[in-house]
């Protein structure tokens, strides 16, 4: 075993300087200092009445090469009157939940009391179910402000901290950036709460102002939404309390930067005020247009046309594999699939795809090739992706999930973590950003991704024999194992936390070690083609 290990290590040690090499055109991951679009994430919203069981969903797939690989749980906390909240950067220098080099930005007033919540790279979901996604849409430049304290991560953060609904967590963040002020660039945030689904995106007030602009739209309990890096929020009605929210200065900042004239009889659009060159990029759009016609294709909407409506009402109620299977879509079968455009012929002289036919194929090969290629909900450089669950006929230790995969959807299976356990795997609490290790969950996923691009056609149907049985056992599992939580939790709320804790663990580490072994039994399996 111990030698296993050795030639493991040393022969990965130096294939990860080719695969970075190979790969680095792949991750079309733009410059930070490209504050108007970015590339980065999708997120899928989904109404209680659109989903197959009732629960609300809201997912976010962390499509980054620098954001931080471990997850904890942080637990509940109560404090003192004088206590101060620390404030810090987003540090890429962070490389565990226990690591001291943190950089504080500054200080807020705590709150009395804060709750427990999954803490991924964007923190997920909170004891009380719930739970937020993410995509950075960018916007103009000139909203960018300096004045403050207060990002997109720490926002997630203090929501999960101090709310317990959507509306609240939009609350909280309107009242922390008005007195602390937003300093990121444009975000959507999708909240998930056991009844309601929210779509809010936030930019900065302007240079040299301290602030926030900002709008929300309560999707209908009824339908599915999706956000990928562009701004949706067109038209808001304040007079409807019930369903749209926004700052105060959401009008006025618009018309005082020239981007909207209240006597030109033209309706105020938030994207086009705020954020109107997402709206031209085909990354973006092709994006949205794929999920909402996946999952209302009676619609049949044009790939090409500018706007989709912000939210549509799918033709079947959906569920938690049907989210997951769009995740992992990378435009099969449409004129949008690369692959179909690098054919061969098999040992009987039909026409295939090549072994080597992958979606995400790199920037210099395309151009050999002459293939053009958009970017696509499934990419190879992601962190995890996550999809969560919000019952709100079960306690809320039971009734919120996430679904969590590392690395690219396509070749993870994905598990589930209950927001009433008390810790991660401690493997997850491994930041594997700084360099390849064993003891890294992470690693254990990407490992095999990586390897999957060399021969994609062949190595994704021995990954996929992998991942998809215990992907199927846990959704399968799920009705029986939460019967028994339920069953426990009626006797003693803290038994059925531990066995779910329990449950989690044990599902994951079984999974790590499985996919330590897939790794070896892939170099082992193609070791001709490398």
């Amino acid at each position: 075993m111990k030698n296993s290990k050795i030639w493991r290590n040393l022969v990965f040690l130096g294939f990860v300087v080719l695969i970075v090499l190979f790969l680095n055109a792949t991750a079309d991951v733009p410059p930070d200092d490209k504050l108007i679009t970015f590339d980065g994430c999708t997120s899928i919203l989904v109404g209680k009445l659109a989903s197959v069981d009732g629960s609300t969903m809201t997912s976010h797939s962390c499509d980054s090469g620098t954001d931080r690989t471990w997850i904890n749980v942080v637990p509940r906390k109560k404090h003192e009157p004088d206590d101060m909240c620390t404030i810090y950067y987003r540090s890429k220098r962070i490389k565990g939940p226990d690591h001291p080099d943190r950089l504080p930005k500054g200080k807020i007033p705590q709150v009395a009391e804060t709750y427990a919540y999954i803490n991924t790279a964007y923190a997920v979901m909170n004891e009380h179910q719930l739970a937020i996604g993410e995509t950075t849409f960018g916007g103009r430049r000139e909203l960018v402000s300096k004045e403050g304290i207060l990002d997109a991560p720490e926002l997630y953060r203090l929501c999960l901290e101090r709310a317990k609904t959507a509306r609240e967590a939009i609350k909280v963040v309107d009242e922390l950036t008005k007195e602390f002020g937003y300093i990121d660039a444009g975000e959507c945030f999708t909240f998930a709460d056991p009844k309601e689904v929210w779509f809010f995106e936030i930019l900065g007030p302007g240079k040299g102002k301290k602030g926030a602009v900002w709008a929300a739209v309560r999707i209908p309990d009824d339908e599915i939404a999706v956000s990928s890096n562009g701004s949706r929020i067109r038209e808001i009605d304040l007079k409807d309390r019930e369903n749209f929210m926004a700052s105060d200065n959401v009008f006025s900042l618009a018309e005082e930067m020239g981007w909207w004239d209240s006597q030109s009889g033209k309706p105020f659009e938030f994207c086009y005020a705020y954020a109107p060159g997402t709206r031209t990029r085909m990354g973006t759009r092709l994006r949205e247009w794929r999920v909402l016609s996946w999952l209302a294709p009676s619609l049949k909407l044009n790939p090409y046309s500018e706007n989709y409506p912000l939210s549509v009402k799918p033709d079947e109620k959906v569920s938690v594999p049907d989210i997951l299977e769009i995740f992992r879509d990378a435009y099969d079968n449409t004129n949008f699939d690369i692959t179909t455009q690098m054919m061969t012929s098999n040992r009987k002289g039909e026409a295939v795809k090549s072994p080597v036919a992958t979606p995400f194929m790199n920037g210099e090969l395309r151009k050999l090739m002459n293939i053009e290629r958009h970017r696509t909900i499934c990419v190879p450089y992601a962190t995890y992706l996550q999809i969560t669950q919000s019952r709100e006929w079960l306690p809320n230790a039971i009734g919120g999930v996430v679904w969590l995969g590392y690395d690219n959807p396509a070749t993870t299976p994905h598990l589930p973590f209950y927001c009433g356990i008390s810790k991660m795997p401690d493997s997850y609490m491994v930041d594997g950003r700084w360099g390849y290790r064993t003891d890294c969950a992470w690693w254990a996923f990407r490992r095999v991704s990586k390897l999957a691009l060399f021969r994609w056609q062949d190595m994704t149907k021995d990954i996929e024999n992998v991942w998809k049985p215990i992907e199927d056992k846990a959704f399968t599992e799920q009705a029986q194992i939460e019967e028994e939580a339920l069953r426990l939790y009626k006797e003693d709320p803290q038994k059925a936390k531990e066995f779910l804790t329990k449950y989690c663990l044990d599902i994951a580490n079984n999974t790590v070690d499985a996919y330590w072994t897939l790794g070896d039994h892939l170099w082992s399996k193609y070791a001709r083609y490398f």
